[in-house]
This record gives structure tokens, C-alpha cells and sequence, in this order.
């Protein structure tokens, strides 16, 4: 992955608006190493395979990023985004890197279901 460029996001996320697509969104703040320390409260969200159309996408911010995708009905939205990459089956993968080098947040579309 390499850093946000918020051209070639933007373009990602305008070719696939208006279409079927499959969406990856996860959130976490240690949920998986929690078990370390007992105080530590941990949250995250994961959904994977939702089948969404959204209207229209924006990539903001200065960095880290936000990426809002608007559905009929209401919002995709994705926050702390810092690294992208378009893999070689066409999808577009952001994720977001706390000041470790962890992951706390992704965000991937594609036009066919994740594996």
C-alpha cells in the first residue's frame, strides 16, 4: 500500500458509483489484543459482503482521511484513512494506520464479493 493520493482515490471512488458493489468496512482499536491487559476497553465494527449502490463518493481531509459513500438511504462513511492501493483485480483498498503502524480502520470496495 502506499499513501493516500486523494486524485487517484477520488477517481476510484467515481468509477464505481452507481453500480452494485461489495463493501468491506472494520474498524478496531485493539479489540484483538485486549486480552493483555484488562483495563484496556476495546471496541470495532466489521461488516463484509454488504452489497451496496451509492450515488456518490468524496475523499476529504488533510490527512488521515475520510471517505463518505451516499446511499438512497443514508451513508457509508469511513474515517482515519492514511494508505490505498487498487489491487490487481480492480479493487480499491484504503486502510488506516494509527501511529504504530497498526491497523484501525478499512475501507475496500469491489465489484465482486471478498473471499
Amino acid at each position: 500500500m502506499e499513501e493516500i493520493n486523494i486524485q487517484q482515490v477520488q477517481h476510484m471512488i467515481n468509477r464505481f458509483a452507481g453500480e452494485a458493489v461489495f463493501i468491506h468496512l472494520e474498524t478496531t482499536n485493539g479489540a484483538y489484543a485486549s486480552h493483555k491487559d484488562a483495563s484496556f476497553f476495546s471496541s470495532g465494527a466489521f461488516i463484509r459482503n454488504a452489497e451496496v449502490c451509492y450515488e456518490h463518493g468524496k475523499i476529504t481531509g488533510d490527512g488521515p482521511y475520510r471517505v463518505g459513500l451516499k446511499l438512497p438511504i443514508g451513508w457509508i462513511y469511513a474515517e482515519g484513512l492514511t494508505h490505498f492501493e487498487v489491487d490487481d483485480l480492480g479493487r480499491l483498498l484504503l486502510a488506516g494506520h494509527d501511529y504504530s503502524g497498526k491497523l484501525a480502520v478499512a475501507l475496500q470496495i469491489s465489484k465482486t464479493p471478498f473471499k
